[in-house]
């Protein structure tokens, strides 16, 4: 073996450790990339979760926001379940679901599915624009123009005076009955125009081979719908659920604008109440358990939706 061969064969043999260094150097978990972590979970930790661990700590208090605070163990909790103005607030929130989840995502699907069988693509935009509409403006705005729409002399009394329907015409937003069902509506409107662009984009990404067999199947275009774009649609319709859900969980700013909890109790929702509690009757710790709670809800109730979705994803 001549001097060439003698190194070529030391240098192949004295690469193939170095090849397996660096390939074990390659994916050996660097440290480094969690410093450029640091800047947002910095964030993360001081606008959520110290403020969560710091709603956690006062809920077990009576504190009026000023003096020392009082142990209170596991009092406000009980005053959340056993407090009628309290109690009623959860009753209130849970009917709002209804208005603010079923309405605009039931109403949602069958305009999203009326959108995709008009072939016009200026009609469709034109469609989509309209009902995106109330996303755009800001709810404030909303709240302030359907309470003049839904007063005693707003334009639904009047359209209900032309048609000869004065016996029902009310103060909508100010009657007990009606008021609750009325920002619920509120709501839907404000919802739907989000939930139909969602699913409509969706519907866009459903094969068409699948509406060819049903076709060639027989299927009309209810059973089409019913067969094919339902079974097709359900992470769009999880998403749509969970986004309302919340909405109507938290539902703030349309009921203070609107109704600010009245007539009397009858449309106070828990973030409203927490917002009184704390800054109007000085009950930091009351506030804090009302809100706790309301998180917990949110959370079982978002829950089994995730599940679903995920579920159907992997079959």
């Amino acid at each position: 073996m001549n001097r060439t061969m003698i190194q070529a064969v030391n240098t192949a043999t004295d690469s193939a450790p170095r090849r397996a260094l660096t390939t074990r150097a390659r994916h050996r978990p660097s440290h480094l990339g969690w410093l450029f972590l640091i800047p947002a979970l910095s964030v993360y930790g001081i606008f959520v979760l110290w403020p969560i661990l710091q709603t956690i700590r006062y809920s077990f208090y009576s504190w009026d926001g000023v003096d020392k605070p009082q142990w209170a163990g596991l009092r406000n909790f009980r005053a959340v379940f056993t407090d009628p103005q309290l109690t009623s607030t959860l009753v209130h929130v849970a009917e709002l679901i209804l208005f603010f989840t079923v309405i605009p995502v039931g109403l949602g699907l069958v305009l999203a599915a009326i959108m995709q069988r008009v072939t016009s693509r200026r009609v469709t935009s034109v469609a989509r624009a309209v009902l995106i509409l109330p996303q755009i403006v800001p709810l404030v705005a909303a709240g302030i123009a359907w309470s003049w729409v839904l007063s005693s002399s707003g334009v639904v009394n009047q359209v209900l005076q032309a048609i000869g329907l004065r016996h029902i015409t009310r103060a909508w937003l100010g009657d007990f009955t009606t008021a609750l069902p009325s920002v619920g509506l509120i709501g839907a409107w404000v919802l739907l125009g989000l939930c139909t662009v969602l699913l409509s984009v969706g519907m866009g990404k459903i094969d068409a081979s699948l509406y060819e067999a049903a076709v060639l199947d027989g299927a009309g275009r209810i059973r089409e719908f019913f067969a094919v774009t339902l079974p097709s649609m359900r992470n769009e319709i999880a998403v749509c659920v969970t986004v309302t859900m919340i909405s109507a969980l938290s539902a703030f700013d349309i009921v203070y604008i609107t109704t600010q909890g009245g007539p009397g109790n009858a449309t106070m929702v828990p973030g409203l109440k927490v917002y009184q509690l704390a800054f109007f009757n000085r009950q930091v710790g009351l506030a804090s358990a009302l809100a706790l709670v309301l998180m917990v809800i949110v959370i079982l109730c978002i829950m089994p939706v995730q599940s679903l979705s995920r579920r159907s994803g992997d079959e």
